[in-house]
């Protein structure tokens, strides 16, 4: 063991960035461990065949972890500046370290770039949905032509995590309506489970059937235990369970005033909705007295989709949230959306909630709207008098 020792000192000596322990031997563990070098200290990602499980160790801690460790494997591959590094290690504990120069140091430059950025989800862990999606490659890598996804992903983890990260709790109950593929709910799910370590329970609802099929599938493929997915309406649908979160992405029109409705309905903490198509107020709108914003289409297109997320965000903070919209680039680079974020805040005086409706009100007469989600709180009594 005191050869392994030494070889694996002469490893960290040149400072990789990156190590995997692989050839499990029957005492391992982990089918696989990688590490990935923090400005702080070290990550490993451990998995198993269906999981992945994360420690964070400081400098000291590592180098005895690592030789506990590599004596249950039977190889230990290492990229350090410039060089690649591999090391055998038998049964009987003997070590075999040997260095290459790496031709390839220019083009790790860009990783390291990204990795000074402190992305929510770093490169160097395999995360399994971002494999299945041509994000990462599948030792935890980023694929080149990806990498504007990989940052959109992360910036929506962000606009998440901004009022996520103020709750005080170890539990999340989670709806995502009109999930889709759910390539995000994926990921939410991966973030708060694997990299905040919370108890989650979440739904993905849809009405395609062969999709509901395809996520459950995928769900357990992952091991995912708290993640299912059901058939349903977003309108009339009855959640299980008391919900902190509700994201809605790109459901069609007047879907997303369901969503938000449901939410509010349910005392949600939190919403997260990015709308689509929004079609309703610009069928309704009356520009009569504003001729110059109905003699041009696409004026009146973009006025009525703008309006509409105004009048969202305004009932939201009537209805009681602290609601914002924020630019956000969507999965399919598309032009930028706008992210509608609202927290609950129980303490809002009815004055500010009163004045937000008014606010509604008022445009609803300029042009002559009547939005889905003015209705449907008006008939609930969500609505301030």
């Amino acid at each position: 063991m005191q050869q392994l020792n030494e070889a694996i000192q002469t490893l960290l000596a040149a400072q990789p960035r990156r190590l995997i322990l692989s050839k499990p031997r029957p005492a391992a563990q982990w089918r696989r461990v990688e590490v990935r070098r923090l400005e702080t200290g070290w990550q490993l990602a451990c998995y198993t065949d269906t999981q992945v499980f994360h420690e964070n160790l400081d400098p000291d801690a590592f180098g005895p972890r690592l030789e506990q460790l590599a004596a249950a494997y039977g190889q230990l591959n290492g990229w350090s500046q410039g060089a690649q590094w591999s090391m055998l290690i038998s049964k009987k504990g003997m070590a075999t370290l040997k260095r290459q120069a790496d031709g390839t140091s220019a083009e790790a430059a860009p990783a390291a770039h990204n990795r000074q950025k402190r992305y929510l989800l770093a490169e160097g862990q395999v995360i399994p949905p971002l494999v299945d999606m041509g994000v990462f490659t599948p030792d935890g890598r980023v694929v080149r032509a990806m990498y504007d996804k990989f940052r959109q992903i992360n910036r929506f983890l962000e606009l998440v995590e901004d009022e996520a990260g103020k709750l005080d709790t170890d539990t999340l109950h989670i709806i995502d309506f009109g999930c889709g593929k759910s390539y995000l709910t994926f990921v939410l799910y991966y973030y708060f489970t694997q990299v905040k370590k919370m108890r989650v329970e979440m739904v993905g609802l849809d009405l395609k059937a062969d999709v509901i099929e395809k996520c459950n599938a995928a769900a357990q493929k992952y091991g995912y235990e708290g993640l299912r997915f059901e058939l349903g309406d977003i309108n009339g649908y009855k959640a299980p369970f008391a919900v902190d979160m509700v994201v809605t992405l790109h459901a069609c029109d007047t879907a997303t005033d369901y969503a938000l409705f449901n939410a509010v309905e349910w005392g949600a903490k939190m919403i997260f909705s990015v709308p689509c198509c929004q079609h309703e107020l610009n069928r309704q709108m009356d520009t009569q007295n504003l001729p110059i914003f109905g003699r041009y289409g696409i004026v009146q297109e973009r006025l009525a989709a703008l309006t509409t997320d105004a009048i969202r965000a305004n009932l939201l903070q009537a209805c009681g949230y602290s609601a914002q919209l924020l630019e956000f680039v969507d999965l399919s680079h598309t032009p930028k959306n706008l992210l509608i974020r609202a927290a609950k805040r129980p303490a809002m005086p009815a004055a500010s909630r009163r004045r937000y409706l008014a606010e509604v009100t008022g445009v609803m007469e300029q042009f002559s709207l009547q939005p889905t989600l003015y209705r449907l709180p008006e008939q609930s009594g969500r609505l301030p008098k």
